[in-house]
């Protein structure tokens, strides 16, 4: 990472209107001075720099962010391509402010953010309101309780009516064109920073979200958009945004007690104005600040480089705003053309510094399978993505790059979804013989022969693949015998459909069956289990039809057998990151993992994670991987920074004394 000196040293990516208003406010900044422009051509870099004499002007992208001068980036392209320059200026070492919005949708947001914490770069999205005096005065009005509770919210950002031109960014949804992103994002920003306030917290996401807008013909961009938000403590927010009409531009703040109106709250000047009506008293605020805008936003940068973020604008605010974002999109049906299921999509820069290490204990080799498996398995239930493709190809390609290569498929996620994204992802980037897929079917209550040969020729089709390395039945049905299973399996074997199987949820007993039948009649027998396992011991089932390893004679069995096992939740589903004895946190944490001993497992989790400079989510997951047998776990993360957080338990070390004592089998963790 380049070292800042006395002035931070900026570069501009991108020569558009945004990018001269930057440069032009930026020489009123009292940390940081303009050192260079990149743009697409030389004309370009040279008609800009012509303005901004002393300037070095770049032919293209990549020479700006290889200039050792340049220490901070200003990404200022269209929306579109916000997400790719701000990775590689990330990778180039540069620090980041990234022209909002951060990129065009959650998924890519969330690689820039973790290209950012990889690289050790600060990040800021460029929500230039936000570090004007004006929101301080306001943020303290709010917290005073001068309005009482807060009841209603109402934001405005339109512009318009906007000429249609097929060649302007604002009209192509390939380039993120339409209100929502370029202005609706403020209002969003807005309502959930007020909202966060009214709670005590930096931000708040709305629990429901509602919305109306009109897409254009022919382009498809939302030219209005019209949003109903409602916040935890009911606190309800109207949020309108166009490029088809003028509409003033405030917001305003309702409460038990008065209300705040704000009659510029995105463009204030250097006299701000704030109206604070209790009840029928008119009160005129006004805030003084004789620096620009975009000065304010580069010196907040330049103060908050050490933390890596800036309390105006941090990184996970920014994360939350693009899902809502995301959302208010959705809500109306503008998904963009290369965002849709299926649609070709280059892959993103890659995240992580290169060489990237994998660590050494990664992989461990099954017998039949020609290539070994990672024993971090991703699971391919998408079925909570708000925008599903670019959401799957993100963590997708996140796992490959840290090493991953095996994913842990279902004919029952989300109705096909997953099996479906997964064969997309693989036929794009052309991965097929370097991953390993396990493929499941047959579930309750269609768990029989028949349906599980005809849900497999599904499954392959979705996943536009001839052969699954892995088949697993999804649950038992003890009412089918053993050996009709194992037959009907064997079959799939002889095809070269699938090479390895095995049951999910099949207690050991009648796999110990199914494969004495299979030894008496020489057929192939269970290869795999994939039930439940983790060092808190399940109390209850979280669905019907579930079954758990986690007991002492299970593992016995296991480490005797030597056979792969796939454990899902193995993390039993938060509770080593949410678990407490005062028994709060949502039914089925309660329901499934609440007991005394599941607490005193906790407490020592937490206990060796203190000693090993750790987290206990850590210390759990290290646990399951560090069994006696062939043990794989599956993972369903949902965020970026949650799969790169579980590559990390190899790095963990447990010796058998602590196991056991993590597992009250021991009274000392170095007995």
């Amino acid at each position: 990472m380049t070292q800042p000196s006395a002035l931070l040293s900026w570069g501009i990516l991108g020569t558009g209107r945004i990018a001269k208003t930057f440069a032009g406010q930026l020489q009123h900044a009292s940390t940081g001075r303009l050192a260079a422009v990149g743009s697409r051509s030389r004309a370009g870099a040279d008609a800009f720099a012509s303005a901004f004499p002393g300037i070095t002007a770049h032919g293209s992208y990549e020479a700006l962010l290889c200039d050792p001068a340049v220490e901070a980036v200003y990404i200022a392209t269209p929306h579109a391509e916000h997400a790719r320059w701000a990775i590689e200026a990330a990778r180039h070492g540069k620090h980041l402010l990234v022209e909002k919005p951060l990129a065009l949708n959650h998924a890519e947001a969330m690689a820039v953010a973790q290209a950012a914490r990889e690289h050790g770069v600060f990040l800021m999205e460029a929500f230039m309101y936000r570090t004007h005096p004006q929101m301080e005065r306001v943020a303290e009005i709010v917290r005073s309780g001068v309005l009482g509770k807060l009841t209603l919210l109402r934001a405005n950002f339109a512009f318009g009516p906007a000429a249609y031109r097929p060649e302007s960014r604002l009209w192509q949804q390939a380039l993120g064109g339409g209100a929502i992103l370029d202005v609706g994002c403020y209002p969003m920003s807005f309502a959930r920073w007020i909202a966060g306030l009214t709670l005590g917290r930096p931000f708040a996401e709305p629990v429901e979200l509602t919305a109306l807008g009109t897409l254009h013909e022919p382009s498809g961009v939302d030219e209005q958009a019209l949003a109903t938000l409602r916040f935890e403590g009911d606190l309800l927010a109207e949020l309108s945004t166009a490029i088809n009409s003028r509409q003033d531009r405030s917001a305003t703040l309702f409460g038990t007690k008065g209300s705040l109106f704000i009659p510029n709250p995105w463009l204030p000047g250097e006299e701000a104005t704030l109206e604070l009506r209790v009840g029928e008293e008119t009160q005129t605020l006004a805030v003084s600040e004789p620096r620009p805008l975009y000065a304010l936003e580069a010196d907040a940068v330049a103060a908050h480089l050490a933390a890596g973020e800036s309390p105006r604008m941090p990184v996970d605010d920014t994360l939350g705003n693009q899902l809502a974002l995301d959302r208010w999109r959705k809500a109306i049906g503008l998904i963009y053309e290369n965002e849709k299921e299926g649609a070709s999509t280059r892959p993103l820069p890659p995240l992580r510094k290169a060489p990237a290490a994998i660590p050494p204990n990664l992989y461990r080799s099954v017998p039949g399978i020609d290539k070994p498996l990672s024993r971090m398995v991703l699971g391919t239930d998408l079925v909570n993505a708000v925008i599903a493709q670019p959401h799957a190809f993100a963590l997708f390609d996140s796992y490959l790059e840290h090493g991953g290569n095996t994913f842990d498929t279902s004919y029952h996620y989300g109705s096909g979804l997953g099996e479906r994204l997964l064969g997309h992802w693989m036929a794009q980037r052309g991965v097929r013989e370097k991953v390993v897929v396990i493929a499941k079917g047959a579930h309750t209550p269609n768990c029989n022969p028949k349906a599980m040969r005809e849900q497999f020729e599904i499954s392959l089709e979705r996943m536009q693949i001839d052969h699954a390395e892995f088949y697993l039945l999804h649950r038992d049905n003890p009412e089918v015998p053993v050996g009709e299973f194992v037959d009907a399996l064997n079959e799939l074997v002889d095809e070269g459909r699938i090479t390895l199987f095995g049951g999910s949820n099949w207690s050991l007993e009648r796999v110990a069956e199914a494969n004495a039948y299979a030894k008496a009649h020489g057929r192939q027998g269970f290869g795999a289990v994939s039930n439940q396992f983790s060092l808190a011991a399940m109390n209850d089932p979280i669905w019907a039809g579930c079954i758990s390893a986690s007991d002492a004679a299970s593992r016995q069995w296991l480490t005797e057998a030597q056979m792969p096992f796939f454990a899902w939740s193995s993390q039993a589903r938060g509770f080593f990151v949410r678990g407490s004895r005062s028994m709060t946190g949502d039914a089925e944490l309660n329901r499934c993992w609440y007991s005394d001993d599941n607490f005193r497992r906790l407490e020592r989790v937490r206990q060796l994670a203190r000693e090993k400079k750790t987290t206990p989510i850590l210390i759990a997951a290290a646990y399951v991987l560090h069994q006696p047998f062939p043990m794989f776990a599956l993972i369903g993360p949902q965020k970026l920074s949650e799969l790169a957080a579980s590559f990390q338990a190899f790095g963990v070390g447990l010796t058998p004394e602590e196991m056991a004592w993590l597992n009250l089998e021991s009274d000392h963790p170095r007995a």
